[in-house]
């Protein structure tokens, strides 16, 4: 006998931090099955864009950090390109490796988070399996802390390089971060992989698929996982990515499982990143001395960057003063949330919870 149910909405959130920062769901339920979903933004109101035109560019790096907080070195490294586009200002290389090594360990900082809570909210960890990830993030912000003095906001990539060189006792240190990565991956993985948890819950659940990702213009891992193999850094490559070898790891299904997958497969190609920049950097300058004074020509710029969330990109608009005239931010956690209704619609709340963690978004970009 079918029973006959009337719809019921419910609002969840805003919660913080389960539900990812300031962020509200307004769910429509049969029974427990969801018929619609709605996203409801705007709580965290940064302002950030219209921050960045009343300062000048150099003073805009620090806002950078905020976007994003998890990934702050690929937010500074994205809106200094740009700038240097600009003026078509040429990076010295050793600059240029620092960036790509600070952002890289960044991409890896970013991804042991989005997995260790991506984890934990399918609640059988008991807090285990993010423990294990904090435990190596704290190792490579403690890199962060040598190269610029702050492990969260660190504002080290600058208009044509870095804000300093690496300490002498950086490199030893990251030599050892980099022996035990690998094996703390492994770890990692072995202990979620084959988890019937993880299986259940996350296999074929919330399927993206590859033309419907395309078509809402995902990018980072959430395409990938849906078979796509696009990456900033081999398709318009920038600082030095044209001078290393990576594979861009991609999924079968575009489910939960395979977001879940691609990011731990990532970890692995920035370690192999790092290992290559180490062997090719060379003694040298490390910022362009003709970037001190920044004040581009009346023009605009748009650089592309493959953070780890997806395509981050900062549009800006000079007028040959020393501040942006317009500045824009391609958010890819705002993006990546457009395929919101099309994951949860058919799915139950505790998938709902699990979908969303597996987008791995963060409204501080979202709320720019």
């Amino acid at each position: 006998m079918t029973l006959r149910t009337e719809p019921v909405v419910v609002s969840i959130g805003p919660h913080h931090p389960s539900t990812h920062g300031v962020f509200r769901m307004r769910l429509t339920f049969d029974g427990e099955n969801i018929i619609d979903a709605e996203p409801v933004i705007g709580y965290l109101h940064r302002g950030t864009e219209k921050l960045a035109e009343e300062r000048q560019y150099t003073q805009v790096i620090t806002l950078t950090d905020r976007l994003d907080y998890v990934s702050s070195m690929t937010s500074n490294q994205a809106f200094v390109l740009s700038c240097e586009k600009l003026i078509g200002l040429e990076v010295p290389d050793r600059g240029m490796y620092l960036r790509v090594i600070a952002s890289e360990l960044q991409r890896i900082v970013s991804h042991l988070i989005g997995v260790g809570f991506f984890l934990q909210e399918l609640g059988g960890f008991g807090g285990t399996a993010l423990m294990y990830a904090f435990r190596e993030r704290e190792r490579i912000l403690d890199l962060f802390e040598m190269l610029c003095g702050a492990r969260i906001t660190v504002s080290y990539s600058r208009i044509g390089g870095v804000f300093a060189d690496a300490p002498a006792d950086f490199w030893p240190a990251l030599r050892r971060v980099l022996d035990d990565m690998p094996g703390y991956t492994d770890e990692l993985e072995a202990l979620v992989f084959e988890s019937e948890i993880v299986q259940s819950r996350t296999k074929g659940v919330s399927p993206i698929d590859p033309v419907l990702a395309v078509n809402a213009s995902l990018t980072g891992p959430v395409l990938r996982a849906s078979g796509v193999a696009w990456d900033w850094r081999k398709a318009a490559p920038y600082d030095v990515y044209d001078r290393v070898d990576f594979d861009v790891p991609v999924g079968a299904n575009g489910d939960n499982y395979d977001r879940f997958w691609v990011r731990i497969q990532e970890v692995r190609q920035s370690l192999r990143i790092v290992e290559q920049c180490i062997e090719q950097i060379e003694p040298g300058p490390v910022r362009a001395t003709d970037a001190m004074l920044f004040r581009p020509p009346p023009g605009d710029s748009y650089v592309p960057t493959e953070s780890p969330k997806g395509e981050l990109g900062f549009y800006l608009v000079s007028d040959g003063s020393i501040a942006p005239y317009r500045c824009h931010v391609r958010a890819p956690s705002f993006i990546n949330l457009s395929l919101f209704k099309e994951m949860l619609v058919g799915w139950k709340l505790a998938d709902a919870i699990v979908s969303l963690g597996s987008l791995d978004f963060n409204m501080g970009e979202v709320d720019r």
